[in-house]
């Protein structure tokens, strides 16, 4: 899957896009990572701005969503379409977002193994590694 003229982002809350979040996170974190359901939803969902990327097809190839208090979070990609641009793709609009509704710090919890990946964005790392449903995760910063 190419980025450039076949993907296709949309930002929504969660009655638009809920389905197609879901079966993305259900896919990476619940089946790829071994996330127990039950942790992967949350009360937070209804309140967030969700972003997802679909692919030359239709399908949903990624998401992540924006919470009110300026963290973003739930970012996940499919396999297939991991190395694509979706990842920045998703990250840029969720950021944009953050700064146009006035946040001044983006704060995310990553995965360490794709700290790099935001780092390249401008986030660093801030405190110790910890573990959520058992896998490391660094919090991150960015002062917009």
């Amino acid at each position: 899957m190419a980025v450039a003229g076949e993907t296709r982002l949309v930002l929504g809350d969660w009655s638009a896009l809920e389905h197609d979040a879901l079966s993305v996170r259900y896919d990476v974190f619940v089946s790829e990572q071994g996330v127990p359901v039950e942790l992967e939803r949350d009360d937070m969902d209804p309140l967030c701005i969700h972003a997802v990327v679909y692919d030359a097809d239709g399908a949903p190839a990624g998401t992540g969503r924006l919470l009110p208090d300026g963290h973003i979070g739930r970012m996940a990609v499919h396999r297939h379409a991991r190395g694509t641009g979706v990842g920045r793709l998703l990250l840029e609009a969720l950021m944009a977002r953050g700064i146009a509704d006035g946040h001044k710090r983006l704060v995310l919890s990553a995965q360490t193994h794709a700290q790099g990946f935001y780092a390249r964005s401008g986030f660093t790392a801030h405190g110790e590694i910890t573990m959520d449903a058992g896998i490391p995760h660094i919090e991150m910063v960015r002062d917009c």
